[in-house]
């Protein structure tokens, strides 16, 4: 007899003819859609199909400098000149068409990047909304915000950001920047350029003065082109430690202000009085959210021995609840693995922890013909040695570790170059004090994983950069 508590989801996609996709894009410079000096494109496709979406245009070295000129000169004759109510209203124009255009940019972000429409629809969209909001209230008064009397914006901020929320990454990158007087030329990722198109849409449907956001499409020598610029005054990076260290070296030397959100290899600690259920949830939202694209994602579970066989089976049940497949269904749990590439390097990692002895456990699921993929996985039996508890995988692969007592499981947790988050799960605040204030992270989340929030700073240290985005804290990376 079946069980009357199992039933199949019917599928329920959302349409894609919200969605306008133009089938080829120019480098919006000083207000206007451009072509390229050079004439060089690239192709953006739907890692859920490999589908071509669109035509985007690579911006050279000329590109980059024409771009920041365009910034230059907006920031001179207009935007460092305003007022701040009046820059916060052009913010607050741009939040609200973010919010009227919200399906529209949900779908786009799921349809370039890969992620859940669920994920798209009810966190990347709202909170680059909630940002751009929070943002213009700050921009007359910024006197107020703890940095000096008289904060002065520094200039032109060249902003680089990643694939992995790219529509968010934008908004927390643009708002602070411009509340504060600044203008901006940014650089979205290759495989991901489509919604910050769209943004540069919106920011000529909200009237903002030419010049005082650029976006630059491009690869690798785009970035580096920004970041090299010697009109920039400041370098705003979120991705990955190794190109942030090129990015230090880079403006080494410089009058380059620079905040750098990098890396991470987050430890999820689950002492034996947390509510496990709950704790599990957690588990799952903390390395299965976004495909496991996240820099902040709990990649490491420290699990108490005492409970460490009952979370697990917890666990496992759990994931096998997870449906993998079409983005724009909104019964999809985990989505398409971004790019090729990405691919690869998890599959990679994955295969060096089962050679190192580690175990690897996946629920059953059809994975689609097309696309890239990859199951929900689980190591356990991991030491701190396998490379799979000490490198970041960015994919969406769980890596389970024991302790005994708490002094062990943050010794543990801080065992890693990176520094960025950590979670705590236990029923004692008392305990959860005591560890956040031992555990060295950015962002300690407590009873809760991956909750953010406009009012709140984000960031790391040691390998996961310097400086801090959101928050008043946010603030001061685009101040002198």
């Amino acid at each position: 007899m079946a069980d009357k508590n199992v039933f199949d989801y019917a599928p329920a996609p959302e349409s894609r003819a919200v969605v306008d996709i133009r089938s080829s894009y120019g480098l919006f410079v000083g207000g206007e859609f451009v072509d390229p000096v050079g004439g060089r494109s690239f192709k953006t496709i739907s890692p859920a199909t490999e589908e071509v979406l669109a035509e985007v245009s690579e911006a050279s070295e000329h590109d980059v400098d024409l771009a920041v000129k365009a910034a230059r000169k907006a920031y001179t004759r207009v935007w460092s000149r305003m007022s701040g109510r009046e820059r916060s209203k052009y913010l607050f124009r741009i939040a609200r068409i973010l919010q009227e255009r919200s399906r529209e940019l949900a779908v786009l972000e799921s349809l370039d990047n890969g992620k859940p429409i669920k994920e798209s629809r009810d966190v990347d969209v709202p909170l680059a909304a909630a940002h751009f909001f929070y943002y213009a209230g700050w921009a007359d008064k910024l006197e107020h915000a703890g940095f000096g009397p008289d904060p002065q914006p520094l200039g032109v901020a060249g902003q680089v950001i990643p694939w992995n929320f790219p529509l968010l990454m934008l908004a927390w990158k643009i708002a602070p920047a411009l509340a504060c007087g600044n203008t901006v030329v940014l650089k979205p990722a290759e495989t991901t350029p489509l919604t910050a198109l769209l943004f540069a849409e919106i920011c000529q449907q909200a009237d903002l003065p030419p010049g005082v956001v650029n976006i630059v499409t491009g690869a690798g020598g785009t970035g580096r082109a920004i970041v090299a610029h010697e009109d920039v005054d400041k370098v705003a990076f979120t991705g990955s430690t190794e190109v942030g260290r090129l990015i230090a070296r880079t403006v080494a030397g410089t009058d380059k202000k620079v905040t750098l959100e990098l890396g991470g290899k987050a430890a999820n600690i689950v002492f034996d009085d947390a509510p496990v259920d709950q704790a599990v949830e957690g588990i799952v939202n903390g390395i299965f959210f976004n495909q496991g694209h996240v820099c902040c994602a709990g990649s490491r579970l420290l699990v108490q021995e005492s409970v460490a066989d009952e979370v697990l089976e917890r666990l496992k049940r759990r994931m096998a609840t997870l449906r993998v497949g079409d983005p724009l269904d909104k019964n999809t749990d985990v989505g398409a693995i971004n790019s090729a590439e990405q691919l690869a390097k998890i599959r990679q990692l994955s295969e060096v922890g089962e050679s190192e002895g580690a175990e690897r456990w996946s629920p059953a699921c059809d994975l689609p013909s097309h696309g890239f993929w990859f199951p929900p996985t689980v190591f356990t039996g991991v030491s701190q040695a396998h490379r799979i508890a000490r490198e970041e995988i960015f994919g969406p692969v769980l890596s389970v570790l024991t302790f005994r007592t708490p002094t062990e499981a943050v010794e543990k947790a801080n065992n890693t170059p990176f520094g960025l988050s950590a979670g705590v799960w236990t029923d004692k605040g008392s305990r959860i004090l005591w560890t956040a204030e031992k555990l060295r992270a950015g962002v300690v989340w407590a009873n809760t994983f991956n909750k953010f929030d406009p009012t709140s700073p984000f960031g790391g240290y040691q390998e996961s950069g310097y400086g801090r985005e959101g928050g008043r804290h946010g603030l001061e990376g685009y101040i002198r």
